[in-house]
């Protein structure tokens, strides 16, 4: 059975990237915490919205959204996104954040 991004993505999207955003990274401004880093790109028009960025994804993936990042990476803004895929395996996915590619795919697990 799949789970659909787009789903997930109108139900737990925003408290689950809050959540990660909150505990993750090194903060790239003194005190600022990734998901006002987030927010202040999405602001600017720096990044896509992660909806729209899990709805990119869901077209060539499948599974349950397990955590999400945002990060900044030589420059570059990065959705890093863990799926529990159908047959049981963990794709890691990094996505760029300003048109949604998924620039590489690793899979561990059964």
């Amino acid at each position: 059975m799949s789970f659909c991004l787009s789903r997930f993505a109108q139900r737990l999207a925003a408290p689950l990237l809050m959540a990660a955003l909150a505990a993750s990274g090194a903060a790239l401004h003194a005190g600022e915490s990734d998901h006002e880093r987030a927010r202040r790109a999405l602001e600017r028009g720096e990044v896509l919205p992660l909806r729209a960025v899990l709805e990119q994804v869901e077209r060539t993936q499948q599974g349950q959204v397990l955590k999400i990042e945002f990060e900044r990476d030589d420059g570059r803004y990065l959705y890093k996104i863990r799926l529990l895929q159908p047959d049981g395996r963990v794709a890691k996915l990094k996505v760029d954040a300003v048109d949604g590619r998924v620039l590489s795919v690793k899979r561990k697990g059964s």
